[in-house]
Formats: structure tokens, sequence, C-alpha cells
């Protein structure tokens, strides 16, 4: 090949190349949706709570159904709210990934409702300590709560300001650690989708997203869970929902087709709740999730 030759053919590639990395680059969402299925531990909260089942027993039982990732909260970890020792934490890491299951998040019960300052500050620590936590675990996302119900509607408009400050700075420090910072709306503080679409729009922190739960939504779900979809960054999939106040089962291909209209990408964690035996609930939703996808 003489040289000039090489040189035009050089320019002819050259100029094919541009094209196609522009087109890769700048694509932009809606990206297609993928939806991944992953067990909350809260499902076997007695057992665990208990002793009659571990964590190595939950890793265990994720495997044997296939799921592709367990949500561990923290509760379940020896010593809570105290953080094990690394190597408890880094044996999980392992017992985990050599049965083919990601950790696809974690979770803590905190409260920024609380208007005592000295209170929050041990909220912030008791994050900030699970944050770190999970980048040991390999877990990309802590879960958290706004907090408890406050009845009186002028205390309710300071305690949002405190949840709101609360979350944005857990944002901060899941930010400086690569985590990210799930909101949980469970039916205490926040009990509405305009509720929670309002406190996520006003703290607007990129190292924010919500965990939807879809059982604490009490009035029209179906909508209010379409209405709060676009801020998912992970789920909780019950088998009931409540509407107008009333348990119904979950019509979980509807919830599945909610969550690939807002092009949802990531883990879709299950959770079984009341009474029954919990190996057989999660496993019927399960098959009934799997079926749906």
């Amino acid at each position: 090949m003489n040289r000039r030759y090489f040189l035009q053919q050089s320019g002819m590639v050259a100029l094919a190349i541009p094209s196609f990395f522009h087109q890769s680059v700048n694509y932009t969402p809606p990206y297609p949706p993928h939806l991944k299925l992953a067990l909350n531990a809260y499902s076997f909260n007695q057992a665990l709570q208990e002793g009659s089942m571990t964590l190595d027993h939950l890793l265990d039982f994720c495997a044997e159904l296939a799921f592709d990732a367990v949500d561990p909260t923290a509760y379940y970890f020896p010593g809570y709210p105290k953080v094990p020792k690394d190597s408890f934490l880094f044996d999980f890491k392992r017992k985990a990934y050599e049965r083919g299951l990601a950790v696809s998040g974690t979770g803590v019960r905190n409260d920024f409702t609380q208007a005592d300052p000295e209170k929050r500050k041990a909220d912030l620590q008791l994050i900030e300590d699970w944050i770190i936590a999970a980048v040991k675990i390999g877990a990309p996302s802590l879960r958290v709560f706004a907090g408890k119900i406050v009845s009186d509607r002028n205390d309710w408009k300071k305690a949002r300001q405190r949840v709101i400050d609360g979350l944005r700075q857990s944002a901060d420090i899941g930010g400086k650690h690569g985590i990210m910072i799930n909101l949980q709306n469970h039916y205490e503080f926040l009990k509405t989708a305009d509720e929670v679409e309002e406190v996520m729009q006003e703290v607007n922190h990129p190292w924010l997203g919500l965990m939807l739960d879809i059982g604490s939504l009490r009035n029209n779900p179906y909508e209010e869970i379409r209405q709060l979809a676009p801020y998912a960054r992970s789920w909780q999939v019950k088998e009931e929902v409540y509407v107008n106040g009333e348990p119904e089962k979950t019509d979980i291909s509807r919830i599945v087709s909610i969550a690939k209209e807002a092009n949802y990408r990531g883990y879709f964690p299950l959770e079984t709740l009341g009474e029954g035996d919990p190996r057989l609930k999660v496993k019927a939703l399960f098959e009934e999730a799997k079926a749906a996808l």
C-alpha cells in the first residue's frame, strides 16, 4: 500500500467514524426499559429478627429462585445500628457474588421530622455509616425515610423543611461516596403522590431518587404510581395495593407496564407482608412478576 492510497483510505474511514460516534455519544433518554427482579429482605422480617433465618439463608433462597439481586435491609446485620466489621461485610459480598446475586441496595430507619437537632444529627451519622457499609457490600443505593406522622398542620410544615434539609444533606454525603439515596414513600409523614413529588422537586439533587413503595399510596394507587414513576430509582413491589384505603391484590402486569412506560431501568425489588409462609408468598409473587416481565 503506497502512502497516497493509505491516506485516501484513512480519510474515508475518518469521515465515517464521526457519524457513528455522533449517534452514540449524543443518544438521549428515553432508554429502553429493563427490569431486574430483586428481593427485599423485609419479606422475611420475623424470621430474620428472631434468628430462625440468617442472611446466608436469604442468599440461598434468592439464588434458588433465580432472583437477579437481593436488598438486605441494614436492620438484619448483626449489631445494627452499628456497622459490622469489614470481614463480615466482605464475606456477605463474596457469598452474594458466588451465588450470582447483585446487591440492589440496603436501607436504614431514620426520622427527619424530629424537632431535636441532636437526634437528626444522629440519624445523619447513621446514614453516613451505612452509606460507607453500602460501598463495602457493593450496594449502589441506601434507602431512607422522611419520618413519622405529624398530625398538626403547622408542625407539619416545619417538619417538612427538616425533611428536605435532611434529604439534601444525605444526598450530599451519598454523592461523596457514589451511593444513591432513595427516599421510600412510606405511609407515614408523606402520604400522597403530590406530597412526595413536591419534596423530590424541592430537594432536586442528582444523588436523591425515589424508592417507589406501591403499597403506601392509599387513594388511587395506580395513577399515583404512574405520577411518581419518573422519579423511581428503585421500587417496593408488594402483593397488595390500597384503593380508597381498602387492600386489594396487586395487578403486577399493570405495575410492570407503568414502570416500562416510564422507561425504568434497574432493580425491581419484591416484598411480601402479613400472614402466611413468606417462602411460598415470595415464590408466588416472583413467578407472577417474572411472567409479567
